[in-house]
């Protein structure tokens, strides 16, 4: 998926770009980079690095020195391209980040080389989404035609931040997909994926960037560029899996979203069990709000080992993807001996790591693994945002099983995608037996819903009923 940070101060504004930055790195596996503005010496300076297999701070750290002196900055964590760019066209000298999918990337493409235009810039031998924005961007006479011309051209999503010589223009994904949120502090503002990266930097939150909204910022103030869209999109797995546990989106806390949810299930679960424990990390809030919920007792079965383990390090081989997740998490065989177990976690793509994790549970000892998942059955995959987890129908299990089922994983989905339907339960039992569980339930939309506490028709919610504007 990817995030960003933008900052511009009356002081040096590298210390405040460098760990805001960083505070987007569970967003991201791919690369790093970071741009800054010197106004003395009118001069951009930028930097970008492979983060595959290597923390962010490691890679920038040793190098901060080259920024000394800038009042502002733009810093990505990227799971697509090499950015930010630095562009100088008929608008001005300025660099770019995006956290973009370009759906309709070839198309246009194959347009704009018919219009005699080129790409300089290559990422993994493709045409690289952030550069193809820019070109966007630069046909029209102001920034914020530029913009909107980005919005109007591609499928999927793209919000933006531009590093511009008098500041920082903000501009949010048309159907506001992605979030941005904008903080002050004396004497600096700041713009964010993620607003836990505001805390510790001093931050104050000011104004959740609206879908399609343009904002420009200085160290003194914020001006509205393009007013927000009245129509919102804004992905509902931000809550479930993305996004961090002191972040908020359109100021709804993602833990308390994942506690209230498992809160909420956990009323409606009757199932004899002897305790709750939550998958490190993202099904931890769900499965202390779910032991409330039942009445049982939280045990911290299963740890996460971090330190040689960084987020950030994620093969591109699926394999050597599932051997680290596994890697990272290590269970308590002295917790679970002997234990009816209830499990939180996020979501099933795939299942394969969950299948086995099963397999070795039931081996340790655990007399029971019972999981609850914090989402619908993912039905679709993600056509809007760069999920890395969800690349195509195929490599879901749930539309695996649906093709055996109906001979066609096209058919019938939205009576699947439908909850305590036969053919719902159906896919949940067939999922259950081959993953080897003891029981196992879905969240309900509806539910969802209800703790993220946004009307439906505000949130998307494709993955789980096909539903979404492009």
């Amino acid at each position: 998926m990817g995030g960003f940070f933008g900052t511009v101060s009356n002081t040096s504004c590298v210390a405040d770009l460098f760990y805001g930055t960083d505070y987007n790195s569970h967003l991201g596996t791919r690369r790093g980079g970071m741009a800054t503005y010197n106004q003395n010496e009118k001069q951009f300076t930028r930097s970008i690095h492979n983060l595959e297999n290597s923390y962010f701070r490691t890679k920038f750290e040793p190098n901060l020195e080259r920024f000394a002196g800038c009042q502002s900055g733009v810093g990505i964590i990227s799971d697509t391209d090499s950015q930010p760019l630095i562009i100088n066209s008929h608008l001005g000298r300025f660099a770019i980040v995006t956290v973009a999918k370009v759906v309709n990337l070839v198309e246009l493409e194959q347009q704009m080389l018919q219009q005699h235009q080129h790409f300089a810039e290559l990422s993994s031998g493709k045409t690289n989404q952030t550069e193809l924005i820019a070109l966007l961007l630069i046909q029209g006479k102001t920034f914020v035609e530029g913009i909107e011309n980005v919005f109007r051209s591609i499928k999927g999503s793209c919000s933006m931040l531009l590093l511009t010589d008098d500041g920082i223009i903000a501009a949010r994904d048309k159907w506001g997909r992605t979030p941005i949120v904008i903080g002050k502090k004396n004497g600096a503002y700041a713009a964010t994926s993620e607003s836990t990266a505001f805390a510790n930097l001093g931050y104050d939150i000011c104004h959740y960037v609206g879908p399609g909204e343009i904002v420009k910022f200085r160290a003194d103030g914020m001006e509205v560029l393009r007013p927000a869209e009245e129509q919102m999109q804004i992905c509902s797995f931000l809550w479930v899996y993305y996004g961090f546990p002191t972040s908020s989106y359109e100021d709804r806390n993602v833990e308390q979203v994942r506690f209230e949810s498992g809160r909420m299930m956990g009323e409606e679960d009757e199932t004899p069990v002897d305790c709750v424990c939550g998958i490190p990390d993202s099904g931890v809030g769900m499965a202390l709000g779910y032991a409330e919920g039942i009445g049982k007792p939280y045990h911290r079965a299963i740890s996460k080992y971090t330190p040689t383990w960084p987020r950030s390090f994620t093969p591109s081989n699926q394999e050597m993807r599932s051997l680290v997740a596994k890697m990272k998490l290590i269970p308590n065989r002295a917790m679970l001996r002997d234990k009816r177990v209830l499990f939180c976690d996020d979501s099933i793509v795939r299942g394969t790591q969950l299948r086995d994790s099963a397999k070795e549970l039931m081996a340790d000892g655990v007399k029971e693994v019972h999981m609850r998942i914090a989402c619908p059955p993912l039905i679709y995959a993600c056509p809007y945002i760069g999920f890395t987890s969800q690349k195509s129908n195929m490599e879901l299990i749930t539309r695996r099983i649906i093709k055996e089922l109906e001979g066609d994983e096209n058919k019938n989905l939205a009576q699947y995608a439908t909850t305590d339907s036969p053919e719902y339960q159906r896919l949940v039992e067939e999922i259950r037996k081959r993953l080897g569980l003891t029981t196992l339930r879905f969240n309900k939309l509806e539910t969802l819903v209800k703790a993220i506490g946004l009307p439906k028709c505000r949130l998307c919610t494709h993955c789980f009923d096909g539903t979404g504007c492009m």
